[in-house]
């Protein structure tokens, strides 16, 4: 039966890096067992367990090439996971055979090795969001000045920049970056804690020399590159900490979906639009139509991602004691499937944000139609000042402000609501005058110069740490 006939993810086959679908293949977790029992076993016998250097030499032979049928085979009989490739490791090195896994528990193996996996996946998603940032960043300080309407209500508000409200998207994973990095830092490691987490079995290895065994829990951290390791545990590490990691890819997916809802609304009004291959279909039935398929496509990820963070949040609730199995077979899925699906979610950004197309155009058109509505204060007090009275001004700005609305809504009209006002005597506003004070870089604040300032105080120094 070929591979077309039965199930593989998408996320493997069609959305994530092969860098981050290697990192949860069964040969990397299962290569990664084996560098954990020569870690230990190393640690061993530098602490004085009688273990050879060829004992150890014939483990460092065997790390890569598993035979996974005889592991099968031995899975089928012992219905045991770690036990079985335990015994196809130790059929190919027979002579240290009588010291893999010494003194250790399921959990050594597979608990440090998801934890390697979290640290790498980081590590993988990392440089991929800080190059989304300093894209964006690019792109913010290219359009820092052009102004733009904003929105509340998705209702049309005062003006702001292109440049501006693309730093509200960089701000959200400028924060998830941060976490990714904080995540990074304080993974603590479960190292070799024994059965309920006492190190009873090390104990007695060691002769009772606590020392040893507080020893052997850091040589073998060590050897596995990390710096932090858990005092405390049960025979697995907390699972707080998969809520930790999960909740910071969730928070990445929340902004994510964000920025990509914020895209096809403003590829709706034909602002701005993400990249569209020059022979990019988009309708089978329209050929016309330009949707926003990857903004679309990183929508449909990031939900998928949000819904994964109930996972570890009911398994850690649910843990009896010092552990229960019932976590297994969920965090198999929920945290491969959690980190393949982010780094699919990155590489979408990645292409998005490199090419970004804005419409001038069609965004000032759409300033037009509203501007001068905004601008009514402003004429208001212009008016006031050549003399007029303010109350009357008020209500003659309303009237005329709901006819000229009338003419836009109702009839699809420019709007007229300038020509009006100057016509009006009571303004003593020519059109000079109006158009001055209708001038949209009156109305756009310090939507620039705090495009500036965030760019260079808190953007810049991240793609210089990165090294993007």
């Amino acid at each position: 039966m070929t591979a077309h006939h039965l199930h593989q993810s998408p996320l493997a086959t069609r959305y994530a890096s092969q860098a981050m679908s290697s990192l949860f293949s069964a040969q990397t977790k299962h290569s990664t067992w084996r560098r954990l029992w020569i870690a230990l076993a190393e640690a061993e016998q530098e602490l004085g367990l009688p273990i050879t250097p060829a004992q150890i030499a014939e483990l460092k032979a065997h790390i890569d090439d598993i035979d996974f049928v005889a592991v099968d085979e031995y899975e089928k009989q012992l219905h045991h996971d770690v036990m079985a490739h335990i015994h196809a490791y130790a059929d190919q090195c027979p002579e240290a055979r009588p010291i893999i896994h010494l003194g250790a528990t399921s959990c050594f193996v597979t608990d440090n090795t998801e934890l390697i996996q979290m640290r790498n996946g980081i590590e993988i998603l990392k440089p991929k969001l800080a190059l989304v940032i300093k894209q964006l960043a690019h792109f913010a300080k290219q359009y820092r000045a052009t102004p733009c309407l904003g929105y509340t209500h998705l209702q049309p508000a005062q003006l702001t920049t292109v440049g501006k409200r693309t730093c509200l998207w960089i701000q959200d994973f400028v924060m998830d970056l941060n976490e990714l990095n904080y995540r990074l830092e304080n993974l603590r490691f479960l190292g070799a804690k024994g059965t309920t987490g006492t190190q009873a079995s090390f104990l007695a290895l060691f002769d009772q020399d606590h020392d040893k065994v507080e020893k052997l829990d850091q040589l073998i951290a060590k050897k596995m590159d990390f710096t932090n390791l858990l005092t405390i545990s049960g025979q697995t590490y907390t699972r707080k900490q998969d809520i930790q990691v999960l909740s910071t890819l969730s928070s990445l997916a929340a902004g994510a979906h964000k920025f990509a809802t914020d895209l096809r609304l403003l590829a709706h009004l034909n602002e701005v639009e993400e990249p569209f291959g020059k022979k990019q279909v988009g309708s089978s039935a329209m050929p016309y139509k330009r949707n926003p398929i990857l903004s679309e496509r990183v929508c449909s990820l990031a939900r998928f991602i949000i819904s994964l963070l109930d996972n570890p949040l009911y398994t850690a609730a649910t843990q009896w004691l010092e552990r229960t199995l019932d976590d297994s077979a969920n965090r198999r899925l929920s945290i491969s499937e959690a980190f393949l699906a982010t780094d699919a979610l990155l590489n979408l950004l990645i292409t998005i944000t490199s090419d970004l197309t804005v419409y001038p155009n069609r965004i000032q058109k759409h300033i037009e139609v509203e501007l001068p509505f905004m601008a009514t204060e402003n004429i208001l007090m212009a008016a006031v000042k050549k003399g007029g009275d303010r109350q009357d001004l008020h209500e003659k700005i309303r009237t005329h402000s709901h006819a000229a609305a009338e003419k836009v809504k109702v009839n699809g009209d420019e709007n007229d609501l300038l020509q009006r006002i100057s016509q009006d005597s009571s303004f003593h506003l020519n059109n000079e005058e109006l158009t001055q004070i209708v001038n949209m870089a009156h109305f756009i604040g310090r939507a620039p110069q705090q495009v500036d300032t965030f760019l260079k105080e808190e953007v810049d120094p991240i793609i210089q740490q990165e090294a993007i």
